[in-house]
């Protein structure tokens, strides 16, 4: 299989569920802007998005989305614990959490990387940020990741887009309980394994 990935992006979030997990991905890198692979073929002809992840399986086929992926990775290593039984209550809130991330943390923050953003725009964008935050930090007060006390695909997608909060220069210590959860994820050898591969640490 082949992970198309650029360093940092929500690909790691799947490229930290293949190192968890133990599955062997060749990764390749894309430079996002001007949608070329390392090896300069043209990206938009592997995935019509534009964007990273991508997924290319034995047969040729291509997976997107990171929670999709995600799940698709740690599904095929069942015993890995990075997602719960297919059909189970404890699937469906492990999909209500990756749809979460997806839309209300990784969509709300990856709004600030947009050049033309005006600091008027910014201010209405961290309150929006604020408040999808409020509820996750809450809910850590009492458990080690999203899910209870096992990490999970959704913890690799989480850790991704708030690792954002440092190129964009946001204070994590007004959400401690949020920070904490991002030093004991960071602290995982695997993670840090995906770092050090993408050029991170």
């Amino acid at each position: 299989m082949k992970l198309y990935y650029s360093p940092g992006a929500c690909s790691m979030a799947p490229h930290i569920v293949a190192n968890e997990t133990g599955t062997a991905v060749d990764l390749v890198k894309v430079d996002i802007p001007n949608k070329k692979t390392e090896h300069g073929d043209d990206y938009w002809a592997i995935n019509p998005k534009g964007y990273v992840p991508a997924l290319q399986l034995d047969d040729g086929s291509v997976l997107t989305e990171v929670g999709v992926i995600c799940q698709y990775l740690a599904d095929h290593k069942p015993d890995s614990g990075l997602v719960a039984k297919a059909g189970s209550i404890e699937r469906y809130r492990l999909m209500e959490a990756l749809n979460f991330v997806a839309t209300e943390v990784h969509k709300q923050l990856g709004a600030l990387f947009n050049p033309r953003m005006t600091p008027e725009m910014r201010e209405v964008q961290m309150g929006t940020i604020e408040r999808r935050l409020a509820p996750l930090e809450k809910s850590f007060a009492n458990r080690q990741f999203m899910m209870g006390d096992t990490f999970s695909v959704a913890d690799a997608y989480l850790f991704t887009v708030l690792n954002w909060t440092r190129p964009l220069k946001i204070d994590m210590g007004q959400w401690p309980n949020l920070q904490d959860f991002m030093g004991r994820v960071a602290e995982r050898p695997k993670v840090q394994q995906t770092l050090k591969a993408e050029g991170l640490i």
